[in-house]
């Protein structure tokens, strides 16, 4: 109750603040007359043509560049608090990023699984949600399209789209610049300049660099780590544009960027430590003594890691799109692009100053992104009919190389303690197994080739009412080819000593014994398999039907269905079972690492309305999306598991909303989400490993991670001149989302409680724009909050009195002022 009434007030401030402040400045002779202001007409291209917003029948947040500036946007994980029902996390670093849209998205840090939020920018997809992370520079407008998506859009759209569009060249020269500096050292710089370059050619050049010491302090032992703070930035980008228009009907856009970051993250926290007789915790701090946090204080911001949790990452592409307009009624659009995205990370496995496990950041451990794709549309009308036929071929290779090695310390823990000296009395002694930098070193090289025909197509039947058609063919072929190499391993010998272990303990307990030798990282079975190769081919089709009612100018309602698709794929990471033989348990590497493609049927009755003379735009959509194939990625405490989830169902409501109040300068946007966004009930003959099913147990008919029934956004501006010369700029963005779980297994202690996170900023500057400085704060109560709660890499156990929990903190309160120049 406490906290709920907290949520209450820190919304009743912000929404007062706005309010409040801005009539105190209103002048007492200014007149308040509604019908004077009205919301700017908001165009978007949420079906690949500009249209208004209020005749799309689709549920769309349109965010303009101003309102991202003002609530400080730069990455599509801080869109979030502009956004009902929209969470974007990042995990192990910050190129493992999840977004998710009415509490679907694609769970964990497996390159493996494509994306269920679809992320386009300039009209180019990015193949992951990673590979779209980094400053966005100067953005036109975003325009976050929540629902399957797949008509237009392709195959990794089946939860929804950010689509993101980015200032174009300038026909007028225009030079901006900003001096920013903060909180934990930060200081960052950015500078553009657009303008014409001849009669027919414009460009844009956009440069940024930023730097920002770490927020979370870190423990680092021993070492060899020598870094005592994480979280920290540290990176440039730099982006060009050129716009070519010879003549009226053609125009040429060509961009190219380069993106270099060179950081630290992310050091987990302990979220929940068991205390019992034999807890992980204790055995840690038994190897090492103060490797680990037994008081679970996880907002203290102490973290523990002696290894390096370096990550560098390098991305670039050019893309080059051209527009013809044939004659009146038709128009050729296309689209041709390429991208490279490499990063190289380390990481401290454990979470603690021990030396357990860990990934080496000297580069060798790393994933990388190379994708070229070509998108031609064909777009016109004929009377009633506006038509659209296109194609989209995309050749996308993913190499990834995945390493993790026993530190100094793994014996002593896992051996000795976890598997309480079994390994020792068979004569497994130090040296024998699990030595320093032995374990796993495992690569992967997987080609993927799409190619889809689509065609969506809008029929005035009359001068109210409208039909909308849309259909699209995909076929998509992966190819992958896996090696794996284990070291230092000790699951043979497991195997082979089962009857003894057995006779000492019996069967269950050898049977938790020899499964704690033969985890994967542990079992060289997979070394058996050689070069793995497999192939799999999809085809399939997705659509949409809409049909729209426009009662008045200013109301239109709608019902729609779409069909979406996600592809299936490879599990980029070791993939087990368990045989039974007369002599004992196999732990055997499974040589089919495939999983199925995820599809969804979405239902919506949707209405876009205007009120009070066009200053009010209201509009809300009831939904209903069933999911099957649900894929879900879940840590369950020593490895990774892939699993198709039959079905998962997610059902509410959408609402936003656009205000301009009787305020001269005053400006309003927000909405609300309820989602009740749930897997179906299953049992474990229902999985692809019915093994897998103790870990899942929690999730039959319960509401899924990341999905807070609701959640809602409240953002407001207010600008007014101070004389003749000064304009004084205010704005307040606050998001509020109740409970939900951050872990995919849905263990309790990974909850996070309903909060409301505030941004606000204040600034002052000339009439003409030319300056201004403004003062501002992300996070402004310093909210303490989960990104994501996981089980503690190898200190997992089904008691709770034993076990680890560990948790990715969410950024505590930054602030700072910025200088602002425009020519």
């Amino acid at each position: 109750m406490r906290r709920m009434l907290c949520t209450s007030a820190s919304l009743a401030v912000l929404s007062t603040f706005i309010l409040v402040s801005a009539a105190q400045a209103q002048d007492p002779g200014q007149a308040s007359d509604a019908s004077a202001r009205v919301v700017d007409e908001i165009i978007v291209t949420a079906q690949k043509r500009e249209q208004r917003l209020q005749d799309v029948p689709i549920v769309v947040t349109s965010l303009s560049g101003q309102t991202l500036q003002d609530s400080g946007v730069r990455d599509i994980r801080e869109l979030t608090i502009l956004t009902p029902g929209l969470t974007v996390t990042s995990t192990t670093s910050e190129t493992v990023v999840t977004a998710r849209i009415r509490g679907v998205g694609t769970v964990g840090d497996n390159p493996g699984l494509e994306s269920s939020v679809g992320v386009v920018i300039d009209g180019v997809y990015r193949p992951r949600n990673g590979v779209s992370f980094g400053d966005l520079g100067e953005v036109q407008r975003i325009e976050v399209l929540k629902g399957p998506q797949g008509t237009l859009f392709g195959k990794n759209t089946s939860a929804g789209v950010i689509n993101i569009i980015t200032a174009p060249p300038t026909r007028d020269v225009q030079a901006e610049s900003e001096f920013s500096v903060g909180n934990y050292g930060a200081v960052g710089f950015s500078g553009s300049l657009s303008g014409p370059i001849t009669d027919a050619l414009s460009g844009r050049v956009f440069a940024a660099a930023r730097a920002r010491d770490g927020f979370q302090d870190v423990f680092t032992g021993a070492g060899p780590r020598g870094q005592t703070d994480d979280n920290d930035q540290h990176f440039y980008t730099v982006r060009g544009q050129l716009l070519f228009s010879p003549l009226e009907s053609f125009d040429l856009r060509i961009i190219g960027d380069y993106t270099k970051r060179e950081e630290f993250c992310c050091v987990g926290v302990q979220l929940s430590v068991g205390a019992g007789p034999g807890s992980r915790a204790s055995s840690i701090n038994a190897v090492r003594a103060g490797s680990i946090d037994p008081t679970s204080t996880p907002f203290d911001r102490q973290g523990y890691a002696n290894r390096d949790t370096n990550q560098d990452v390098e991305d670039m592409g050019l893309s080059a799109e051209a527009t013809w307009q044939v004659n009146d009624a038709v128009a050729l659009t296309s689209i041709t692009a390429w991208r490279d995205w490499k990063t190289a990370t380390g990481q401290d496995t454990d979470f603690t100053a021990a030396d357990l496990l860990y990934r080496p950041g000297d580069g060798r451990n790393k994933v990388e992104f190379e994708q070229v794709s070509q998108e031609l549309r064909l777009a016109g009308e004929a009377g009633p009919l506006n038509w659209l036929v296109g194609g989209f071929y995309a050749k996308e290779n993913l190499k990834s190389r995945s390493l993790l090695f026993y530190g100094s310390d793994f014996y002593a823990y896992w051996a000795s303690r976890v598997l309480g000296g079994i390994p020792t009395a068979l004569g497994l002694v130090p040296g024998s197994i699990y030595r320093q930098d032995g374990g796993q070193d495992d690569t992967f090289d997987q080609d993927d080739t799409t190619w889809a025909l689509f065609t969506n197509n809008s029929y005035a039947v009359t001068d109210a009412l409208e039909l909308t058609v849309g259909l699209r063919y995909t076929r998509d072929e992966k190819d992958i080819d896996s090696r794996y190499t284990t070291t230092s391993s000790s699951c043979d010998q497991g195997e082979a000593a089962f009857g003894t272990i057995a006779g000492l303990v019996g069967q269950p307990t050898a049977l938790q014994l020899v499964g704690g030798m033969c985890i994967n990282t542990l079992n060289n079975d997979f070394d058996d398999l050689g070069l793995l190769r497999q192939s799999r081919k999809e085809e399939e089709v997705s659509g949409t039907a809409k049909l729209a009612y426009r009662w008045t100018s200013r109301i239109m309602t709608y019902a729609s269905y779409s069909r979406g698709y996600k592809a299936g794929g490879y599990n980029l990471d070791r993939e087990g079972r368990v045989l039974l033989t007369p002599t004992g348990p196999n732990f055997a590497a499974n040589p089919d690492t495939s999983f199925a493609p995820e599809l969804v049927d979405s239902y919506e009755l949707g209405a876009k309305t205007s009120w009070l003379d066009g200053a009010l735009i209201l509009n809300a959509a009831a939904f209903h999306q069933t999911f099957t194939d649900f894929q879900l990625n879940t840590f369950e405490g020593a490895q990774f598991i892939v699993e198709t989830i039959p079905e998962v169902v997610s059902r509410g409501v959408d609402a936003d909303f656009i205000y301009t109040p009787p305020i001269d300068g005053l400006t309003l946007q927000g909405g609300v989400t309820y989602a009740q966004t749930e897997y179906s009930p299953f049992t474990a003959a229902d999985l692809k490993v019915a093994t897998r099913y103790p870990s899942l147990r929690r999730l039959p008919g319960a509401r899924i991670s990341f999905a807070p029934l609701w959640s809602a956004t409240l953002a407001g501006s207010y600008e007014r001149d101070l004389g003749d010369d000064l304009t004084l700029r205010t704005s307040m963005s606050g998001k509020y989302t109740s409970s939900y779980n951050t872990g995919s297994d849905l263990h309790p202690s990974k909850i996070q409680d309903d909060l409301v996170l505030v941004n606000a900023r204040i600034g002052f500057g000339s009439r003409d724009e030319r300056w201004a400085i403004e003062l501002w704060s992300q996070n402004l109560f310093d909210q303490d909050y989960l990104q994501v709660g996981f089980n503690g890499p190898y200190q997992f156990n089904d008691s709770d009195a034993i076990a680890v929990y560990d948790a990715f903190l969410g950024a505590p309160r930054t602030y700072g002022v910025t200088l602002r120049l425009r020519h």
